[in-house]
């Protein structure tokens, strides 16, 4: 008789259907897990300070400025060497018509080696000046990265305000539909005329057109993020706008402004064309080479005894006797090319000192206007469409001025933003002259 040992062919096959089926589920649930997660993070609002970090994170402007510094190093380590010796090999004085290699006395195989000296301090110079553009390359990087700093911010607080604006106008649009309402009840009875009617129903519709222009406005601006912070521009943003109520006095934005890296920048380009001026007139002295050879030959003399070797040592020496005007030209070149720069440091600094000081007062009436929306405009513009409607439903008051006062209200609210945002993005351009700490 046959016994089978073990599960059943079809317990088996349940088993197996079992199995793929909780490492389906598992993976399902896994896959639920890190989507939501993905997702929640995505929820998670930007802030400005983390915007920043983002912007500045791997910026391909800066890191190219930083890699031309860096070259401009490595020529600089070329500039200061030496060039390299030259290997001279030769047969000299071999006779043609008869004889060989032992024949003449004057046959002999030489080799040598020559080695060149740039002329006075040139390779010290020159070394200098490439130093001193990777010097000037490193600080432009510097103001690229502060001029990083200040887009970044100027287009987050950009998207700040359109999203606070279409909150603004998003929670009003339900008053506005039940002023309407109410009017048309009104009308229906015959309390109100149809021209209120006609108002209330314009007002939704220009709030309406309204919101698809703050629509597109965000998008514009979530775009411009997003060049500077990739996909996390799609974020909501945090609610809070930074804590820049503070200012320091103009005079010490001043003393720190030449300080700002465009400027050293412009200083190590002044003293670039300076040590441009000293190669110059080093080249208008003579480079010199050393020539250092020995030679080998063969055969005897007639007393019998061998030929000896050559040894040979010389000295070359430029003269620059017919170079004179192109040399000159040169130092000529080089003296205009630091006075330019020169020049152009005077213009950028003249133009930072301009700029620091319109900005400086924009600020300041920027806080005098949010001073003022804080303490009184705010609450009247409340207290005017408050009374406004009360005097509507009490029959002593116009629907027009209603509708204009509450148009009013929400206005000066966004306005109130408008003014918080111009005066961040006013301090953002203040401290990137003035070098104030993030």
């Amino acid at each position: 008789m046959f016994f089978y040992r073990g599960r059943l062919p079809e317990n088996n096959n349940v088993r197996l259907a079992k199995r793929r089926s909780k490492r389906m589920i598992a993976v399902l649930v896994t896959s639920a897990l890190l989507a939501s997660n993905v997702e929640a993070q995505h929820r998670v609002p930007l802030t400005l300070a983390e915007a920043e970090d983002l912007g500045l994170a791997a910026e391909p402007g800066q890191q190219a400025m930083q890699a031309k510094a860096a070259a401009l190093e490595a020529r600089a380590v070329v500039a200061g060497e030496l060039p390299d010796p030259m290997l001279r090999v030769g047969l000299n004085n071999f006779p043609i018509e008869s004889g060989g290699f032992r024949t003449d006395g004057m046959t002999h195989a030489a080799i040598g080696l020559r080695q060149a000296f740039p002329a006075g301090k040139t390779r010290s110079f020159s070394a200098r000046q490439f130093n001193l553009l990777a010097a000037e390359m490193n600080e432009n990087a510097e103001a690229r990265s502060r001029n990083v700093l200040t887009a970044v911010r100027n287009t987050w607080l950009d998207l700040y305000y359109w999203e606070q604006a279409h909150a603004l106008v998003s929670e009003s649009r339900p008053f506005f539909d039940d002023l309407a309402t109410v009017t048309r009840s009104l009308y229906a009875v015959g309390r109100k005329s149809q021209q209120d009617v006609l108002r209330a129903e314009l007002e939704l519709s220009r709030l309406q057109d309204r919101l698809i222009d703050i629509e597109r406005q965000r998008s514009r601006a979530q775009a411009a993020l997003g060049e500077w912070v990739g996909g996390d521009a799609g974020r909501p943003l945090a609610r809070k706008l930074p804590g820049w109520d503070r200012l320091p006095r103009l005079e010490s934005l001043q003393a720190k402004l030449s300080e700002h890296p465009v400027l050293r920048a412009a200083d190590a380009q002044i003293k670039a064309r300076s040590a441009g001026v000293d190669l110059a007139k080093e080249r208008s002295k003579p480079g010199w080479a050393l020539d250092l050879g020995y030679s080998y030959r063969e055969g005897f003399l007639p007393t019998g005894e061998p030929r000896s070797d050559f040894i040979s040592l010389g000295v070359t020496i430029d003269l620059p006797f017919f170079s004179r005007k192109s040399v000159d030209s040169t130092l000529s070149a080089a003296l205009q090319e630091r006075s330019a720069a020169a020049s152009s440091r005077e213009q950028t600094l003249r133009g930072l000192q301009g700029q620091l000081a319109a900005e400086h007062a924009r600020w300041r009436d920027l806080t005098r206007r949010l001073s003022l929306y804080d303490t009184r405009i705010l609450n009247q513009a409340n207290d005017n469409a408050e009374a406004s409607m009360l005097a509507y439903q009490s029959d002593r008051g116009d629907f027009a001025d209603v509708m204009r006062a509450y148009i009013d209200d929400l206005n000066t609210r966004i306005d109130h933003i408008r003014l918080q945002v111009e005066r961040a993005q006013s301090y953002a351009v203040l401290a990137n002259l003035g070098g104030l700490p993030r």
